[in-house]
């Protein structure tokens, strides 16, 4: 069920799966199954996934930098970094595919072959 509509040609053809993986825009982008063009998401996406994995990081040095404090968090760093890391690959998807707006890609190369 198409639920997204593709700027280039106006009519829905993506699917959340298929927004989700289409990528912000310094991604090349997500061809439109009807016209063939690259449609990336918008401005704000590729704003949340700059935020999200800056936030994520600092929280990596957080975890990193208080492991030695206390017995419990020795023990459980690296599960904290790995499930902290994993998001920063998540979490942007799920959020571009149901948030953000699409649009044309602006890449210059995106259209070479």
């Amino acid at each position: 069920m198409s639920i997204y509509t593709c700027p280039h040609c106006g009519e829905k053809t993506f699917t959340p799966i298929t927004k989700a993986m289409a990528g912000t825009m310094k991604s090349k982008g997500k061809a439109c199954p009807k016209c063939g063009m690259l449609c990336v998401n918008g401005k704000g996406a590729t704003i949340f996934n700059a935020l999200y994995c800056l936030v994520a990081f600092v929280f990596i040095a957080i975890v990193y930098c208080n492991g030695l404090r206390t017995e419990w968090m020795f023990t459980h760093e690296m599960p904290i970094c790995i499930g902290i890391i994993i998001s920063m690959f998540i979490v942007p998807r799920l959020v571009n595919a149901f948030c953000f707006k699409m649009m044309e890609t602006i890449r210059i190369d995106a259209y070479e072959k």
